[in-house]
């Protein structure tokens, strides 16, 4: 488990991880995730740099910010936060829903990013997705699923996010689904959904606009955003390299943060010479999963 604390921003409590010194990792989940889905991925990039997880206002245990849920709001969102942090430049690393912002963010604000990582996120508006994904993106029925059968739907997440190998330490389990059954937190995820299936149409009107380094790292077996995704995305950025860890699953964070924390490692080494604090030896990254 991360350790924890809650800031005030925008008046509200946010809840946030801090993890090591450095240049400024920020990294944004989807759901029905909050910041401790990073608990041990975090601690592996915070070798090198300084690691920020938070929950999304309106998310795990993070209050509302007023007005919508587009990925856009989102964006400007992080925004805030990133100013209130006097951050001047972070690398971002969006996973799930956390992609989508991640991308927005880093096309409206070039000044204020390094590097960009997007993983296993719903990006084109045409790729194939799983049935769940295609069900729960109808808004009467998403609505209907995440306010009467949140467990159902946490369930079908874990079993489906995870290799059935693996299952989540009971205390991040804990953590997740306690948040996720508040009727608050669902609700908001209700007009997220919402927010950001209107806005999918329009996202590539962005992706194209990215100019930073970026990696699109995805799972080999992504049940809900198949391999389609990533490389649809590939063609809307065309700077970007593309890393597909073959034996992965959607949560490839929780199950395989030592090879995703090489990756991104090996990432950012490729574009930065000064990728290790100094007086610190850089960790060797993971040997390269087959490119798509």
């Amino acid at each position: 488990m991360l350790d924890t604390t809650v800031e005030l921003h925008q008046g509200r409590r946010v809840r946030v991880a801090r993890l090591g010194q450095g240049e400024a990792v920020v990294l944004l989940h989807g759901y029905p995730e909050n910041l401790q889905v990073f608990s041990q991925l975090a601690p592996a990039l915070a070798r090198q740099r300084q690691v920020i997880a938070f929950d999304w206002p309106g998310m795990g245990y993070s209050e509302a910010w007023p007005g919508g849920a587009t990925p856009l709001l989102m964006a400007q969102r992080l925004r805030q936060l990133v100013d209130d942090w006097q951050l001047d430049k972070i690398h971002l690393v969006g996973q799930d829903m956390g992609g989508q912002p991640a991308l927005v963010f880093a096309a409206l604000y070039p000044e204020r990013v390094h590097s960009l990582v997007v993983m296993n996120s719903l990006v084109s508006n045409e790729a194939e997705t799983s049935w769940e994904i295609t069900w729960l993106r109808l808004f009467k029925l998403n609505q209907l699923l995440l306010q009467r059968f949140p467990r159902l739907i946490f369930w079908r997440a874990l079993h489906t996010f995870l290799p059935r190998v693996r299952a989540l330490e009971k205390a991040v389990y804990q953590d997740l689904w306690q948040a996720f059954r508040q009727a608050r937190v669902r609700k908001f995820i209700v007009r997220m959904c919402a927010g950001y299936e209107a806005q999918l149409p329009r996202l590539p009107e962005w992706y194209w606009q990215v100019q930073c380094p970026t990696l699109i790292l995805w799972a080999g077996r992504a049940k809900h955003f198949p391999l389609a995704h990533a490389t649809y995305l590939q063609t809307q950025i065309p700077q970007a390299q593309l890393v597909v860890i073959e034996e992965a699953t959607h949560w490839m964070a929780v199950a395989q943060p030592a090879e995703v924390a090489g990756h991104i490692g090996a990432f950012y080494q490729s574009f930065s010479s000064s990728a290790s604090t100094p007086g610190q030896t850089a960790a060797p990254a993971a040997a390269p999963a087959q490119p798509g």
